[in-house]
C-alpha cells in the first residue's frame, strides 16, 4: 500500500500489473454489444508533444467510460510510418529512413504507454512494415482491376526540394506543405485513383453523425455545378468545321460573351496561336507554370492574359470572339475554357477592365436604363439584348436558352465537378512502391499478387538533391514481365501515404491476419468504426481518401458497410503563448516532464479541464498545478480505507450543534446521484471539462461531509465508491489505487458504470426566479414538489414581490414549471 500520493509509483505500478495481466487485451465477444474508438494515428516525427496527447488522452477517457458501460472496446493504435520526413532525415542525418522511423517509434511507444491508455498493444500496426504495405499494394492491384487506378499524363504540382509530386491537399499558399518550398507544375505520366467515380456519393452524408463544417467542406471540394455546356464554332485557318465546347451555369449571359479564355494548359493554346502572337503566349505559358492553383486563383491577384490572335463564334448571336489565354481558367475544371461575360461575372469585368474588352449588359438590374455598369452585376434580373429572350426573367432564361441549344444541336445540359481525380504518385524512396511493371511487349502488367511485397531494397542510396533513389537502383528497376518472361523495368514511384491511412483502421480488426489484409468476420464484427477523433484539417484529405476506399471496397464485395466512421469528432488545438506549437517557434510543450513530475493522471485531466475539447485552449502550467492539488484531496479523503475515515464520523458533532443526521444523508444521496447523471451525460456529449468540474464540486462536498461527520457508514461508502468509479476514465491509475485501498476487488476498470435513481437525484428545494411584467423581481426558494397554485401564490405573497404590484391588477399569470412565475400587471 502507498502511505502518500505517489503518481509516478502509482503509475508504474499500475501499468506494469495492467500488461502482465493483460487487462486491455481485446478480443470479440458476440455477448456484448461492441465500440469501435479510433484516434487517428500519429506519424512518426520522433516526440509527442502536448498536442498529441490532447487528441488522446480525452478518447481513451471516452473509450474507458464505455469499457465499464459494458460494451466491447476496441481502441487501438499503431504509426503513419510512412512519409517524406523520414527520407529527408535520411539526406540530412546519414541515417536510413526505417531505422529513423523505428527509433522514433521507439520513443512514441514509450510516450503512449506512460499515459495509461487501454490500447491494446498486440494490435498495433505500422505502415511501413512489409506486412503491412504488401496489402497497401493489393489494394492498388484491386483498385486496378475495378477501372479505378489508372495511369494519365497530367500537370501535377512539383516540389523542387522535395523533388516529388504533391496533391493540391499538399501545397499551401503555394508552398509545400512539408519542406516550405515554393511549388511549380509539370506535366507527367501519373497514377491516379478514379475518385471522381464517386463524386455524388461523397457528397452525401447519409446515416453518420460528423460536424457540419467537415461535411460542408467535403461538399464544396467536390465542387459539383449544374449547368450547360455550349459549342462555339472555331473561325481559324484550317480548322473548318471545329468547336470549342464551354461548361458554364449562366447560359443566360451567352449574348454577354465578348472574349474566350483557354487554360495555359490547354491544347488549342498551342495550336490556335497566330504567327504574331506566338512569342508572348509562349512566355505567358511558360510563366504560369511556375505557379500554384492556389496562386492562379487568388482573388487578391489581378487577372492578365494574353490574346492568341485567334477567334471563336457565338452562334447565338453570330458574333466574332477574340479569344485569350489566361491562368486563371484550370485545364481540369469544366473543359478548361471559359466563356468572357464581364457584365455579369467579377473575374471577367475586371478582366476586360484592364485590356479594354467590350462589356454587354444582357441581364438588367432593376431599374437598368442602358447606363454602363460600375461593377459586374452577378444577381438575377431581366434579360436584355439577348434576342428573342428579350424579357425574361433570367432565372426563366438559364432554362430557354439551353432549351435552345439542344433543340439547335449547339450545346447539352451538363453537370461538372472541382474535384480530380486522386495523384498518388510520388517520386520518393519511403512509401509503399506502386506493384506495376513496364514491358516492352505487353506494355503495363500487374506485380501477380503471390509476388507480392514487392520490397524497398534495404541498400538504396539517398541522393542530396532529393531524388528517389529507387530509378537508380538496378537491381530494383530491372526485372522481368510476369506474362511473357523478357526483360521488363519496375514502376520507381511509390504510392501517396494517404493510401496508407485509408485501410489502417481495418487493419486493427485483425492484424495478425497473414493471408488476407483482413479476417472478414472480424472486420464485420468491429466496423464501421462507432467514434472517430483527430483534427479538422484532415477534411479534404485523409478522411475524404477514407470514404472512397470504403466506398470502392464495398463496390468490389469486400466490405458491406457504405462509410468508414459512424461519428466523427474533431478537437481543437492547444497552444502555448497565443500561438499553434511549433519547434521554430520554440514553445513546444512535451508531456514528459510533467508525468515525471505530476503525474499521467494529472496531464490528462487537466487537458480535458483546460477548455471544451472541440475548441481547444491555452496551456498553463498553473493549471495544472491546480489538478495536481485536487487529486491531492481526493487522496487524503479517500487513501487508508473506510474504516480510517468514517470512524465515528457518526458521533462526531460540534459542541451545541444540532445536525439532522436524516437529513444530511438524504443530501449527500441526492448529490451522489445528481453527480452520476451529470458526468454520465456529459461523457456521453464528449463534454469533458464540465464533467471534470462536477467532480470537483462533489470532491469539495465530500470534504465538508467528512468535516461536519453529518453521515453513516453506508452513504458514505456509497458516495466514496461512486467518486472513484466516476473518476477511473479519467484517472485511471489514482481510481485503481483507492480502489484497492478501500478493501474492493482487482480492477476497477472492470467493474461497471454507475447508474443514478431519478427519484434519488431530485432537488428537495429549487430556486424559482419570480417576474413582474418580465422584468426580475426576486427570486424564492421553494419545495420541489410545490404545485402550479402553490407557486402562483408564493409568488403573490413574496415582499420584494409586492412592492411592484401596489395599485396594479395582476391580468394574468405565467407559470414555467421548477423554473419561474411572471406576473402580467397594468
Amino acid at each position: 500500500m502507498v502511505d502518500k500520493y505517489d503518481p509516478q509509483e502509482i503509475e508504474r505500478k499500475w501499468q506494469q500489473r495492467w500488461a502482465e495481466d493483460g487487462l486491455y487485451k481485446v478480443t470479440e465477444d458476440s455477448a456484448k454489444p461492441k465500440w469501435y474508438a479510433l484516434t487517428m494515428f500519429p506519424y512518426t516525427s520522433g516526440d509527442l508533444h502536448i498536442g498529441h496527447w490532447y487528441a488522446m488522452a480525452p478518447s481513451d477517457v471516452h473509450a474507458r467510460f464505455k469499457r465499464m458501460q459494458g460494451y466491447n472496446v476496441l481502441h487501438p493504435m499503431g504509426f503513419d510510418a510512412f512519409g517524406l520526413p523520414a527520407e529527408n532525415a535520411a539526406i540530412s542525418r546519414g541515417i536510413h529512413p526505417f531505422n529513423w522511423t523505428m527509433q522514433n517509434i521507439e520513443n512514441m511507444r514509450r510516450q503512449l504507454k506512460s499515459i495509461g491508455a487501454i490500447y491494446d498493444w498486440s494490435r498495433e500496426v505500422f505502415t511501413c512494415l512489409p506486412e503491412y504495405y504488401k496489402w497497401t499494394q493489393w489494394f492498388f492491384l484491386k483498385l486496378y482491376e475495378s477501372g479505378l487506378a489508372y495511369r494519365g499524363k497530367a500537370p501535377v504540382n512539383w516540389c523542387p526540394h522535395c523533388q516529388t509530386v504533391l496533391a493540391n491537399e499538399q501545397v499551401v499558399e503555394g508552398f509545400c506543405e512539408r519542406c516550405g518550398a515554393a511549388v511549380g507544375r509539370r506535366d507527367l505520366e501519373q497514377w491516379f485513383f478514379r475518385i471522381t467515380k464517386y463524386a455524388d456519393e461523397l457528397m452525401e452524408h447519409n446515416g453518420i453523425d460528423w460536424p457540419e463544417r467537415i461535411k460542408t467542406m467535403q461538399r464544396n471540394w467536390v465542387g459539383k455545378s449544374v449547368g450547360t455546356e455550349i459549342s462555339f464554332a472555331l473561325d481559324h485557318p484550317g480548322v473548318d468545321g471545329r468547336e470549342i465546347r464551354v461548361f458554364t451555369t449562366r447560359p443566360d449571359t451567352v449574348f454577354g460573351v465578348t472574349f474566350m479564355v483557354l487554360a495555359p494548359e490547354h491544347p488549342l493554346v498551342a495550336e490556335l496561336t497566330s504567327p504574331d502572337k506566338r512569342a508572348e503566349v509562349e512566355e505567358y505559358v511558360a510563366r504560369s507554370q511556375r505557379q500554384t492553383e492556389i496562386e492562379r486563383l487568388s482573388t487578391e491577384r489581378e487577372k492578365d492574359g494574353v490574346f492568341i490572335g485567334a477567334y471563336v463564334v457565338n452562334r447565338l448571336n453570330g458574333e466574332r470572339v477574340p479569344i485569350w489565354v489566361a491562368d486563371y481558367v484550370l485545364l481540369g475544371y469544366g473543359t478548361g475554357v471559359v466563356m468572357g461575360v464581364p457584365a455579369h461575372d467579377e473575374r471577367d469585368f475586371a478582366f476586360a477592365k484592364r485590356y479594354n474588352l467590350p462589356i454587354r449588359v444582357v441581364v438588367a438590374p432593376p431599374g437598368w436604363r442602358g447606363e454602363e455598369l460600375e461593377e459586374a452585376y452577378t444577381e438575377p434580373g431581366t434579360m436584355v439584348n439577348s434576342g428573342q429572350f428579350d424579357g425574361l426573367p433570367s432565372r426563366q432564361g438559364i432554362e430557354a436558352i439551353s432549351d435552345f441549344l439542344e433543340e439547335k444541336g449547339w450545346g447539352k445540359r451538363a453537370v461538372t465537378y472541382r474535384l480530380r481525380d486522386w495523384l498518388i504518385s510520388r517520386q520518393r524512396y519511403w512509401g509503399a512502391p506502386i506493384p506495376m511493371i513496364y514491358c516492352p511487349d505487353c506494355g503495363i502488367v500487374p506485380v501477380p499478387e503471390e509476388d507480392l511485397p514487392v520490397l524497398l531494397p534495404e541498400d538504396a542510396e539517398f541522393k542530396p538533391t532529393g531524388e528517389s533513389p529507387l530509378k537508380y537502383h538496378e537491381q530494383f528497376v530491372n526485372t522481368t514481365c510476369p506474362r511473357c518472361g523478357v526483360p521488363a523495368k519496375r514502376e520507381t514511384d511509390t504510392m501517396d501515404t494517404f493510401m496508407c491511412s485509408s485501410w489502417y483502421f481495418l487493419r486493427y480488426a485483425s492484424p495478425d491476419c497473414d493471408n488476407a489484409p483482413f479476417d472478414a468476420e472480424r472486420v464485420r464484427y468491429w466496423l464501421p468504426v462507432d467514434l472517430y477523433t483527430g483534427g479538422a484539417e484532415h477534411a479534404v484529405m485523409h478522411l475524404f481518401y477514407a470514404r472512397f476506399f470504403i466506398k470502392a471496397l464495398r463496390d468490389m464485395g469486400l466490405v458491406d458497410f457504405d462509410e468508414p466512421f459512424s461519428r466523427l469528432f474533431n478537437q481543437g488545438v492547444i497552444i502555448v503563448e497565443r500561438q499553434k506549437m511549433s519547434k521554430s517557434r520554440g514553445n513546444v510543450i512535451t508531456p514528459d516532464e510533467y508525468v515525471s513530475e505530476l503525474g499521467a493522471d494529472a496531464v490528462r485531466a487537466y487537458l480535458m479541464f483546460v477548455a471544451p475539447w472541440e475548441q481547444g485552449g491555452e496551456w498553463d502550467d498553473s493549471g495544472i498545478s491546480g489538478i495536481s492539488r485536487w487529486f491531492n484531496r481526493v487522496w487524503n479523503l479517500v487513501a487508508g480505507g473506510y474504516e480510517q475515515k468514517i470512524t465515528g464520523l457518526v458521533l462526531k458533532r460540534l459542541k451545541g450543534e444540532q445536525i439532522d443526521i436524516e437529513q444530511a444523508e438524504r443530501q449527500l444521496s441526492r448529490l451522489t446521484h445528481q453527480t452520476i447523471r451529470k458526468v454520465t451525460d456529459d461523457l456521453e456529449r464528449l463534454r469533458f471539462n464540465t464533467m471534470l468540474a462536477a467532480l470537483m464540486e462533489f470532491t469539495n462536498y465530500l470534504a465538508r461531509v467528512k468535516e461536519e461527520g453529518a453521515v453513516d457508514v453506508s452513504g458514505w461508502k456509497e458516495a466514496i465508491d461512486t467518486l472513484l468509479l466516476l473518476l477511473a476514465p479519467t484517472a485511471p491509475h489514482l481510481a485503481e489505487e483507492l480502489w484497492q485501498q478501500t478493501g474492493h476487488s482487482y480492477s476497477i476498470h472492470n467493474q461497471s458504470w454507475p447508474k443514478w435513481a431519478e427519484e434519488l437525484a431530485k432537488d428537495e428545494e429549487i430556486t424559482l426566479v419570480v417576474q413582474v411584467n418580465g422584468k426580475l423581481r426576486d427570486r424564492i426558494v421553494v419545495p420541489a414538489s410545490m404545485t402550479e397554485a402553490e407557486a402562483r401564490q408564493a409568488a403573490l405573497e413574496s415582499q420584494r414581490v409586492k412592492a411592484y404590484l401596489e395599485g396594479k391588477e395582476v391580468i394574468n399569470i405565467v407559470y414555467v414549471p421548477g423554473r419561474l412565475v411572471n406576473l402580467v400587471v397594468r
